[in-house]
């Protein structure tokens, strides 16, 4: 069995550290910290313990000037407002206790704009970071995600930029993290990315490497900023989604599986398909055999840059089982968004041209008034998934 073999049986949840476990009492749609932690989360294993999942994806918690992470100031530091390193350590320690792995959000592409490297290139063009970053005018016109202007893009093509990511990523699988969900992958270079694998493997073989490979929100404007195979090309004639996913085989371990979430969306949630769930499922399956047998699709049915599953069906609890049922029946290791197993939805819905409005998907975790009832129906999902794989 290949080394990252253990990603096959995982049962993933997903949380964002800010808004799962110990948090303070403010309000919830508001941009900014609300006191989740590290301390919190590992106080809450034995909720996890108890649903049955066996492996835990925490949202970045690199130092970072906002509350969901990803805006990082400094790789190779704990957010202090998450925690210590020795609270990551003991999270991670007492998981592993418990059978639970931990893989982290890794964030390569683009840092904070206040990250002290961007602040010092930006103020001095003699400055050994001015390499780092890639400046059109310097020192106001620079590449970065997408047009935020908040994430300034990491030049990767340089070596020390470059390098030290990787040695980031080193650092904390050497703490005992398993593996990493890797942000925005079409980001960076596929040359980047080969070198990130072969460094990676070199001394983790099992760290299990999952990109996020997706198109939503890109428009022509944005094309300089990635680095997909032929874009422009593409652009004119149609990237699909599935296409995108299929980019980074050989590079990655796999991509996580929004082609799944699209349709199953399409055809449970919104109910505007034609077929059945087991046709649906064996379509499903089909598909999977257009992708190498060693490719991993973890599946979900929502995340933190989307619409909840129950607010996409409607709040119709039996379409989120019906939805659920079918992703614990495919081969691909499941993922459940925090919240998603007790019954949480929100009002409005997510939209990229309204800022803030993912705050709606990303409500703290609902430790009361849970739907009992859902959570044991996950709960016997994920037991009877573990009984067949």
């Amino acid at each position: 069995m290949q080394a990252t073999g253990w990603f096959q049986k995982a049962v993933i949840y997903h949380v964002l550290i800010d808004r799962f476990a110990g948090l303070s009492p403010k309000d919830g749609m508001k941009p900014d910290f609300l006191g989740g932690t590290l301390r919190g989360i590992a106080e809450k294993l034995p909720y996890l313990e108890n649903l049955g999942v066996n492996t835990l994806w925490l949202s970045p918690f690199c130092k970072t000037s906002a509350y969901h992470g990803y805006h990082v100031t400094d790789y190779l530091g704990v957010e202090p407002r998450f925690g210590s390193l020795d609270d990551l350590k003991t999270l991670i320690d007492r998981a592993h206790i418990s059978g639970i792995r931990i893989i982290a959000d890794f964030v390569p592409n683009h840092c904070s704009r206040h990250h002290p490297f961007f602040e010092e290139a930006r103020k001095n063009r003699q400055s050994r970071y001015f390499n780092w970053f890639i400046f059109d005018k310097w020192p106001d016109d620079y590449l970065c995600f997408l047009d935020v202007r908040e994430l300034p893009k990491l030049n990767l093509d340089f070596p020390e930029a470059r390098d030290h990511i990787i040695d980031a990523a080193k650092y904390w699988l050497s703490l005992g993290i398993d593996g990493f969900r890797l942000d925005h992958v079409i980001g960076p270079r596929h040359s980047f990315w080969k070198h990130f694998r072969r460094e990676i493997k070199k001394d983790y073989p099992a760290a299990v490497l999952i990109g996020e490979a997706w198109l939503e929100g890109i428009n022509r404007k944005h094309l300089k900023t990635i680095h997909i195979k032929n874009k422009y090309f593409r652009w004119i004639f149609g990237a699909s989604q599935e296409s995108i996913q299929k980019e980074y085989v050989g590079e990655l371990d796999g991509v996580l599986d929004f082609c799944f979430r699209n349709l199953v969306c399409s055809h449970v949630a919104r109910g505007t398909g034609t077929v059945s769930d087991d046709v649906l499922a064996d379509a499903l399956r089909k598909r999977r055999l257009t992708y190498p047998p060693d490719y991993f699709l973890p599946t979900f049915l929502d995340n933190h840059d989307m619409n909840r599953f129950l607010f996409e069906s409607g709040n119709d609890k039996d379409k989120l089982k019906a939805a659920a049922y079918l992703q614990f029946s495919l081969e691909q290791p499941p993922v459940i968004y925090y919240g998603t197993e007790v019954g949480m939805t929100h009002e409005s819905p997510v939209s990229v041209g309204i800022p803030h409005s993912d705050l709606q998907a990303r409500q703290p975790m609902l430790w009361s008034r849970q739907d009992k009832g859902l959570l044991s129906f996950y709960k016997i999902l994920i037991h009877r998934r573990k009984q067949v794989h």
